[in-house]
């Protein structure tokens, strides 16, 4: 008989918390508050009525909050909530993310999330290439139409004929890669040729141009991709086999 599987529980983060309670707790039932908090470690914000003023990290939640009755703080705030945390790892790294995404008045420094990546670089990189993409498109002329006058071209010391792509792709049919979340396009001339899109810089194969993509030596039979007849992608390393 199969052992049934036991749903595994992870445990909370958040050990215990209060939320939205007056300053003057500390003031009138201070025994009462200080034997649920005593010793622990959290995070905290300070209110202004219903408006976040401070949020902050302590070791000792107790201490923490009586002190900024008397601080610069002090007659600033009229509220508090506290959240205990379970373990101290990432307490830092918590406080750093309410920071950004309140911004409160009362904090002078903002959260600092150094550890992590900034997305924005690699958005505004795949942004640029999606705006490359639509602006050749709307400038690309189909090769059935196009009338240009033939003319043989020789890159570095190989001829046309050395090309490995010549001829076993359509003219001008395109090819697709992707590399570190960015897709990358490039169409094979006639000739073999590969030319990305939309930099128009020309490589002799598959692996050259791979490399110029990932900076290091590059299997471009395995790294580019293009459509079948079906619409699917498939790796060019098929067309050899």
């Amino acid at each position: 008989m199969a052992k049934k599987k036991t749903k595994r529980i992870t445990r909370a983060i958040v050990a215990g918390y209060l939320e939205k309670v007056s300053s003057r707790i500390f003031e009138q039932y201070r025994q009462s508050i200080t034997e649920m908090i005593t010793g622990h470690q959290g995070l905290y914000a300070l209110y202004r009525r219903d408006k976040l003023y401070y949020v902050g990290l302590a070791t000792n939640l107790k201490s923490r909050i009586r002190y900024h009755l008397r601080d610069r703080h002090q007659g600033k705030w009229t509220h508090f909530s506290l959240y205990i945390i379970r373990k101290a790892d990432h307490i830092k790294e918590l406080e750093s993310l309410l920071l950004r995404i309140a911004d409160p008045a009362g904090n002078s420094i903002k959260g600092n999330l150094t550890r992590s990546k900034n997305l924005l670089p690699v958005l505004k990189k795949q942004v640029k290439h999606e705006l490359w993409q639509e602006y050749e498109g709307l400038f690309e002329i189909q090769p059935s139409k196009a009338k240009t006058k033939k003319k043989k071209i020789r890159i570095g010391k190989k001829s046309q004929k050395d090309l490995p792509l010549k001829g076993i792709l359509k003219p001008y049919q395109r090819i697709y890669a992707s590399y570190q979340g960015t897709d990358y396009k490039a169409k094979v001339k006639p000739n073999g040729t590969i030319q990305m899109i939309p930099d128009r810089s020309c490589y002799e194969s598959p692996s050259a141009a791979g490399k110029a993509i990932r900076n290091r030596s590059t299997n471009g039979w395995a790294f580019w991709k293009y459509k079948d007849e079906n619409g699917e992608l498939q790796k060019l390393a098929k067309l050899r086999s």
